[in-house]
């Protein structure tokens, strides 16, 4: 699970997080905090998140940590880039929402994020 910081910590010793849920395919929720300047593919490689495989750890170079932004999040999240675009290409069952959760940068502003994950990855 994600670290946790003790209430008493002076501000400028906290790590900043944000609040991310998960939801698998089937449904299961799994929410974690993710430190800031960490992509949501790998608060959910190294939380064991299932559903997210990540074969090429991040590099955009493949399209196994797929995720659907939630509606609410789209614009918060930005746009994909042409390299995602054309990985995004290989993925299963691609909608207007999808994502590459490596691209995904993790801020404060994305504290409360929502990504579904697809049934398949491969």
């Amino acid at each position: 699970m994600g670290e946790r910081v003790s209430p008493m910590c002076p501000l400028r010793y906290r790590k900043q997080m944000a609040k991310i849920t998960y939801i698998e395919s089937n449904g299961t929720e799994h929410t974690i905090e993710v430190r800031n300047g960490q992509s949501v593919m790998e608060g959910a490689v190294k939380n064991n998140i299932p559903g997210i495989d990540a074969d090429c750890g991040g590099a955009c170079a493949c399209a196994t940590c797929h995720v659907y932004v939630d509606e609410a999040w789209t614009a918060k999240t930005g746009t994909a880039s042409v390299m995602e675009e054309s990985m995004l290409d290989f993925a299963q069952d691609q909608r207007p929402n999808s994502r590459l959760s490596c691209q995904i940068s993790v801020s404060d502003a994305l504290d409360g994020l929502i990504v579904r994950m697809p049934e398949n990855q491969h």
